[in-house]
């Protein structure tokens, strides 16, 4: 099949099957399409909606966002996860307000240059936005391809990469560009899809070489995959007399970069490291069970530990980075998912 041809037979499923009442469809607004675009980012559409609608309703354009204080920014982004896109969807605002006039910029560089943007996004972005002609290269894409075009090598190779690229150049088509790009990622959502693909409901399979070896399942072409590591941690979970309890930011790089939790501590003496580290006297009890959180590439197992304050709180004075919190009235900060669950379940006791 010729490149017009794959992308005629894509752009008439498109047609007929393509996913056009998304909230972000619904107008080529560049901010809609840009903060879309950072979400979908390793999550699927239907998780995606929701926040997206929160998101928007809150900060409806990129100054409502550049104005924002980051917390507010996360808390919005809780349970999602991969913070960092937050952090540098915020920062981007911010820089296209101060550098851009708060006009989403149109010159392909300039996206690309905004922070957690890369080829891809701004690709994605200003063809779905602005009809530009720009191949895109996400997930499903690389899956479409990779099958299509029975692509034998390593997907984590440059190599693969460069041929992958070299591909959707050659079949990203001249006209109905926005079209075209929404259509070969829902093809790749919702037909060609990692697992249990949906090859008889596809516009492409006469000519897709996976298909026709009756394999596609083993394109991409992927390394095997090792056992995720597993690493371990301990939150206190402290309570002064006011049943309020101690939460910490977390230093705005790294694992959950920015967001708000309870302290985590290394040392085997929860008490002798708390009057070392916090300042505070405190007493244990007894260990919630172990809560597993899964990310990409490792698990942690958290081990919840409550206490409670002995002599007063004001040894840990708060500052910026630690606040004594009330469960019963939460504030706009940002959790990660498994924080989140740990201080709803201390409101369900305080409520019982």
């Amino acid at each position: 099949m010729s490149s017009a041809s794959l992308s005629r037979r894509l752009l008439a499923w498109y047609d007929r099957h393509g996913r056009k009442t998304l909230p972000w469809k619904r107008r080529r607004d560049p901010y809609r399409i840009w903060v879309s675009e950072i979400m979908l980012q390793q999550t699927q559409v239907t998780t995606v909606i929701p926040y997206f609608n929160r998101f928007i309703a809150r900060f409806p354009d990129i100054k409502a966002l550049a104005r924002a204080n980051l917390d507010e920014v996360l808390h919005l982004w809780t349970g999602l996860g991969y913070y960092a896109r937050a952090r540098n969807l915020h920062k981007a605002a911010r820089h296209i307000v101060e550098v851009h006039a708060s006009v989403f910029p149109r010159r392909f560089e300039a996206v690309a240059d905004l922070p957690g943007i890369g080829r891809s996004t701004a690709g994605a972005i200003l063809a779905l936005a602005f009809g530009q002609r720009h191949p895109i290269l996400d997930g499903n894409v690389k899956r479409v391809l990779a099958r299509y075009h029975a692509v034998d090598t390593l997907l984590n190779k440059r190599e693969t990469e460069d041929r992958l690229w070299q591909l959707a150049e050659k079949h990203t088509p001249r006209t109905r560009v926005a079209d075209y790009t929404q259509a070969i990622m829902d093809l790749g959502a919702t037909v060609c899809t990692r697992t249990k693909p949906r090859c008889t409901a596809c516009p492409l399979r006469t000519d897709c070489h996976a298909c026709r070896l009756g394999a596609p399942q083993d394109y991409p072409v992927r390394a095997a995959k090792r056992s995720a590591p597993v690493k371990a941690t301990r939150m206190l979970m402290i309570r002064d007399q006011r049943g309020r309890v101690l939460l910490q930011r977390r230093p705005p790089a790294g694992l959950w970069g920015g967001l708000w939790g309870f302290p985590e501590c290394a040392d085997g003496n929860a008490r002798r490291w708390c009057r070392q580290q916090l300042g505070l006297n405190i007493q244990t009890d007894a260990p919630w069970p172990v809560l597993r959180h899964s990310f990409s590439h490792f698990h942690l197992d958290i081990t919840p530990i409550p206490a409670h304050v002995v002599g007063g709180t004001d040894q840990a004075m708060e500052n910026a980075e630690t606040v004594w919190y009330n469960v019963r009235r939460p504030d706009q900060r940002g959790f990660s998912a498994p924080v989140k669950r740990l201080l709803e379940q201390l409101r369900s006791m305080e409520s019982n």
